[in-house]
């Protein structure tokens, strides 16, 4: 879609699942309410699912100014063909500047697709947005392995895409009383819209509790753990925490932990209550994916290392007497796995 000065307005896919709206488009919202108050113009949202109108009603008291609903049993679970068609519609026909997604899988998916069918551009995987002089949106995000940022600009074709990382944004109050514009959108979708069909939905309960995006507590290893075996004593502490482990790109890199623990620029973006680094030197890679934790607390015998920068509270010692007694400590005044 060329033309930018035809273009008006910031868009967030808002992404549903089951039951309720993902936490990483309610931050996306957050962030579209930061851009679009620069730019002087409206916020709206695309909410596409089956009986979700109540859904959408949330969405603006987290800061849209309108949705757009969309609302057909096709749509009542994710499938990329029928998706992508609302999705392109809806764009062409309200046009808008900006167009944001959260950098889930259906997010990564979705933009892909559409943004081919609008050819325009897309940024993935976002860690920062600023709006230039110009009015144009800067989208940064991390290249060669995380080793440094990458500004991106798309100045000629609108509109301008992005998908961003979950957990990078702070997630926004919601306001019950705020009042916005519910636009009930009628596409039509049929048969021949439908190339998959969702047979059965199963949750992984054992990979949700290890899920480190939504975590509120977080124990995470780097290399100077030594081994891999001192995982375990990283789960117990984590197990009296009521808490996940992760680690830094070294350990995973080791094989020590899988890569769906791994936490940075290149794994997941956190943002838990309390954040636990044990033998993590403080990498710059890896301060990006946990910086914004609520608490951080580092054990390191380093005592310039420079995780003790951003850290809240500091331990500097041998991890193998530190840990330990930790646990030992809290597990006097707690039950095991009672939450903090």
């Amino acid at each position: 879609m060329s033309g930018a000065r035809k273009s008006k307005g910031v868009m967030v896919f808002v992404e549903f699942r089951r039951d309720h709206i993902r936490r990483g488009s309610i931050q996306l919202i957050g962030e579209g309410r930061r851009i679009a108050d620069i730019l002087g113009v409206e916020l709206s949202g695309a909410l596409l699912g089956h009986g979700v109108e109540e859904y959408a009603k949330e969405a603006i008291q987290y800061g849209l100014d309108k949705v757009h609903l969309v609302e057909h049993p096709i749509l009542a679970s994710y499938a990329a063909r029928p998706y992508s068609k609302v999705m392109v519609e809806l764009v062409e026909k309200y046009k808008p500047e900006i167009m944001l997604l959260a950098a889930t899988k259906n997010g990564r998916e979705l933009g892909g697709r559409f943004y081919v069918h609008l050819q325009t551009g897309l940024a993935a995987d976002c860690t920062a947005f600023r709006v230039s002089e110009e009015k144009n949106l800067v989208m940064i995000r991390p290249a060669f392995g995380g080793k440094s940022l990458a500004h991106i600009m798309c100045k000629k074709t609108r509109p301008q895409m992005a998908t961003a990382r979950p957990n990078v944004f702070p997630e926004p109050e919601r306001d019950p009383k705020r009042k916005g514009r519910i636009i009930k959108e009628n596409i039509e979708l049929g048969p021949e819209d439908v190339d998959a069909k969702m047979v059965q939905f199963i949750t992984h309960m054992e990979d949700e509790a290890t899920r480190l995006a939504d975590a509120d507590v977080i124990v995470a290893g780097g290399h100077g753990i030594r081994r891999a075996d001192t995982f375990g004593t990283l789960q117990e502490l984590a197990d009296v925490l009521g808490g996940t482990v992760g680690g830094s790109r070294k350990v995973v890199d080791l094989r020590w932990l899988p890569k769906d623990r791994q936490v940075g620029q290149t794994g997941k973006t956190v943002r838990p209550n309390v954040y636990v680094a044990v033998g993590i030197s403080g990498a710059v890679q890896h301060l990006a994916g946990m910086q914004e934790s609520e608490k951080i607390v580092a054990i390191n015998n380093d005592p310039e290392a420079e995780i003790f920068k951003i850290s809240d509270f500091g331990i500097v010692g041998d991890l193998f007497e530190v840990v330990p007694e930790m646990i030992r400590q809290i597990r006097e005044r707690r039950p095991a796995k009672e939450p903090i």
